[in-house]
């Protein structure tokens, strides 16, 4: 069974079966460089067969930074992870570093499946254009253990001012948003989905004083840092039929 790429380089965010999301990012330097590894991450993907049924999607993300990639993959578990890091992952690794020599593989994170989402009226339609950009937010949490709720409730609190938000200070160009829990209690991710990195751009320089229910979220408890960056969708594989 070999890999199949998607038209819209985009994976299914709410697939069935995903039990564990992995996110990596890779420092290549140059946008140059960025297309030159996203080539060279599709020939060694395509050119093997999909390596497990535990791997539901892989998915690469060029930054607009020009000079990272962000990589999202779907999987049944962490226990169908760590298998094919014993036996697929340093063969297509090796491939891709003699293609393009000097990637720096920054960090790996580790996530359980969407734990909140959200969407606009008729995001996934007919009619409704890709994503032109994918917003990646990431909030870490000081001393965070799984159970402690801080997180849960600083996703809560997200949904509090989108909500309101939506009445006052609307974000026509957003699509969709998806928040991650790490499996090691320290950071909730945002997958949000827009029309445009400009669209993004605008909404974020909106320079009206934060609401209450913002100030609620920018000092939650608990809350150390923050950052937010975004990436174009580049390539999504997933096994034949």
């Amino acid at each position: 069974m070999n890999a199949v790429a998607h038209p819209d380089a985009r994976p299914d965010l709410h697939r069935p079966g995903v039990g564990a999301v992995l996110v990596s990012t890779w420092r290549v330097g140059t946008p140059e460089r960025q297309r030159a590894a996203v080539d060279a991450i599709r020939t060694a993907w395509e050119s093997r067969a999909w390596p497990d049924l535990g791997l539901l999607s892989y998915s690469v993300f060029v930054g607009t930074d020009g000079e990272t990639l962000l990589h999202y993959s779907q999987w049944t578990g962490q226990k169908a992870y760590e298998e094919f890091v014993r036996t697929h992952r340093d063969d297509r690794n090796a491939e891709i570093d003699a293609a393009v020599p000097g990637i720096e593989r920054v960090e790996l994170r580790r996530y359980g499946p969407v734990h909140r989402s959200t969407a606009r009226v008729g995001a996934t339609g007919p009619g409704e254009p890709p994503p032109g950009v994918v917003v990646i937010v990431e909030a870490d949490f000081d001393g965070a253990r799984p159970g402690t709720g801080h997180r849960e409730e600083w996703v809560d609190s997200v949904f509090a001012a989108l909500d309101e938000d939506a009445a006052t200070r609307p974000a026509p160009g957003g699509i969709s948003a998806q928040f991650h829990l790490s499996t090691d209690g320290g950071r909730v991710l945002n997958y949000a989905e827009w029309e445009s990195e400009q669209a993004h751009v605008e909404w974020l320089a909106d320079d009206a004083p934060p609401s209450e229910a913002w100030k609620r979220v920018q000092h939650h408890p608990g809350l150390v840092s923050g950052r937010v960056r975004r990436y174009t969708p580049a390539l999504s594989l997933s096994a034949g039929v």
